[in-house]
């Protein structure tokens, strides 16, 4: 009975830990629904007198991306902010030929009359926190805007941020992504679906109510003073805007999040750009973990909800863990349930998955009804999506897992880069892409594998016990079978 009660006992732990991010998302959901029967209004700066009109350093952080560089350049040079009130600098750690198309485009820019730089260093210290440290260094703008590469702002972008900055205690307004290429493939609707609930219902949802939000580490506005104030821009973790973020708010920064102001982005389409991307977020994010949460539990100036809420936060890649423990042990905990009658009651009140699920498909349905509109049909819709996007996450579970634990011992790695496609010149012959790694990762072949063990748990499910089967993991099991399926052949695919 020592190993039965070993996997019932890291089984219910996991379980309990989703159960409770669970019910955080209900919280925000709460959140984001009481915020929107208000109508907030709040002092802004006004952009038509120049008295008012603060100056503006736009960041480009980039490394080797000759495929959007062109567009990127040509789309700064749109902003409709006066021309004598922001400077560009495109902060270019290439090490490729993009380096001189880019410096040729913007020596061209600089001809019209665009305060546009070519900052360059001569290594990747810090990766793009050391670049974004670099270039603050002659930055000159009061306020810091961050782009990606393939980040494409409307030009009235400025117009829609700098004025919420009117309070001196607003350290950073964030925008909402928006995805230029949501239809190309169910990798890029399954993405996007995944996105658009991080940035409605948490981060309307938390900063409604005075919790931490974080900035994304795109698309959005700093507080040069913020900033410098807050310890500067470090490159000890994968995502360096978490980083910041918290430290910001830790010493009572306020941020402000603008739902209403997209931002378009381009989503990866090729599923090695996809998992390098997971990857940098998951264990940048356990990372972070490691290094904010005895701060912020310590912290004196914000309420015990706003720590919960910290605490989820942080813990939020970690979620993966806690899925890929569930699933793996579900199917010895298949076996136990049907051997030891005793356990029936536990298992009844054991069925946090069941209910964690239902709690996601409710708030992910809010979110996907206001942005898409209710209905029979809208709502079948998202019922598909739904479960495509929840199997194609327990399919990455096993790959962001790895990222997660090396997160936590505190195991180094360097920053690598989502390559970037620019898809209106490629289209679909994405694969000619240099950028993308070619060899196929060892956890693809334990993903196959996998697939194939809860295949062993669907074929469980007919033959288990003595009263004709089991059925009640079977939609589980399912979920898992094709999720590490996609995953697995697509990314075998991907290299053929």
């Amino acid at each position: 009975m020592l190993f039965e009660t070993i996997v019932i006992v890291i089984y219910s732990a996991s379980l309990l830990m989703i159960f409770a991010y669970a019910l955080s998302q209900l919280n925000l959901l709460f959140n984001y629904l009481s915020n929107k029967k208000l109508e907030i209004t709040h002092d802004l700066l006004d952009t038509s007198n120049p008295d008012e009109v603060p100056f503006v350093t736009i960041q480009l952080p980039v490394y080797n991306e000759k495929y959007v560089m062109e567009r990127l350049l040509n789309n700064m040079a749109l902003m409709d902010y006066p021309k004598d009130r922001f400077e560009i600098q495109v902060l270019d750690d290439s090490t490729d030929e993009s380096v001189d198309t880019t410096s040729d485009q913007i020596k061209a820019l600089q001809k019209t009359g665009l305060d546009i730089q070519h900052v360059m260093r001569s290594d990747r210290s810090g990766f793009k926190a050391g670049a974004l440290k670099e270039g603050l260094k002659e930055a000159r703008g009061e306020f810091i805007a961050i782009f990606d590469a393939d980040f494409l702002p409307k030009s009235d972008w400025l117009r829609a941020t700098i004025p919420h900055f009117k309070k001196p205690n607003i350290g950073v307004v964030q925008t909402r992504w928006s995805h230029l290429n949501r239809d190309f493939s169910i990798l890029t609707q399954v993405q996007a679906f995944a996105l658009d609930a991080h940035f409605t219902l948490e981060q309307v949802g938390r900063n409604t109510k005075g919790h931490f939000i974080n900035f994304n580490g795109t698309a959005g506005v700093w507080r040069k003073s913020c900033i410098l104030d807050a310890g500067n821009w470090e490159g000890d973790t994968l995502t360096e805007d978490l980083d910041l973020s918290y430290r910001a708010q830790l010493k009572d920064w306020q941020f402000k999040y603008l739902e209403h102001v997209e931002t378009p982005a381009e989503l990866p389409v090729a599923i090695s750009a996809a998992r390098s991307q997971q990857f940098r977020w998951n264990k940048g994010g356990a990372e972070n973990f490691r290094k904010m949460v005895r701060q912020v539990l310590q912290s004196q100036s914000i309420s015990n909800k706003t720590k919960f809420h910290g605490v989820l936060h942080l813990l939020n890649s970690t979620m993966f863990l806690n899925v890929l423990i569930v699933a793996i042990l579900s199917i010895p905990m298949l076996y136990i349930k049907n051997e030891y009658a005793h356990l029936k009651t536990y298992f009844i009140v054991m069925s946090f998955f069941i209910v964690s699920t239902l709690i996601f498909f409710s708030c992910y349905w809010v979110m996907y009804k206001n942005t898409y509109g209710g209905g029979v049909n809208n709502f079948a819709r998202f019922t598909v999506m739904f479960f495509a996007f929840f199997s194609i996450a327990m399919g990455f579970s096993f790959h962001n897992s790895i990222a997660v634990i090396e997160g936590h011992i505190g195991k180094r790695s360097e920053f690598v880069r989502t390559p970037k496609f620019n898809l209106s010149s490629l289209k679909e012959s994405w694969k000619s892409n240099v950028y993308l790694k070619k060899n196929i990762s060892p956890n693809v072949i334990i993903e196959g594998i996998l697939m194939l063990y809860f295949g062993f748990g669907l074929y469980s499910a007919f033959t288990v016990g003595d009263q004709g089967g089991d059925f009640g993991l079977f939609p589980f099991h399912l979920m898992l079978f094709l999720g590490f399926g996609f995953v697995f052949f697509k990314s075998l695919s991907s290299k053929l």
